[in-house]
């Protein structure tokens, strides 16, 4: 099993001028997309799955992060942060028969709106 989640915080202030010379501060803390956008998680099952194998084709082939890939040779569980959840979603298709797919848009569940 493997676990690789970072925080990604940055705190920095935008100054930037106005047309009368004044200048204005701007939290851009505030305003940061979340990226990777896509919280995604599903259920494959299958025959003989291999969550060592399953980790690496995602560590190798897909931008993201957060990744837990777990399970048995029949059933693996899938948690994954990235911008294109239907690349993984092909890939995931391609092991087995896929259920319980979880989609949720991290960047509309920071501004307070249903994922």
């Amino acid at each position: 099993m493997a676990l690789f989640c970072l925080e990604k915080t940055w705190a920095f202030v935008l100054k930037t001028k106005q047309k009368d010379g004044i200048e204005e501060e701007r939290n851009l803390e505030e305003e940061k997309m979340i990226d990777p956008r896509y919280d995604f998680q599903l259920l494959i099952e299958g025959e003989n799955l291999d969550e060592d194998a399953i980790n690496d084709y995602f560590t190798e082939n897909f931008e993201g992060d957060c990744l837990l890939a777990v399970g048995d040779e029949d059933l693996i569980k899938i948690h994954f942060h990235t911008n294109k959840p239907w690349e993984v979603l092909e890939y995931c298709r391609s092991l087995g028969e896929v259920y319980d797919i979880v989609i949720e848009d991290m960047d509309r569940q920071s501004r307070g709106l249903k994922g």
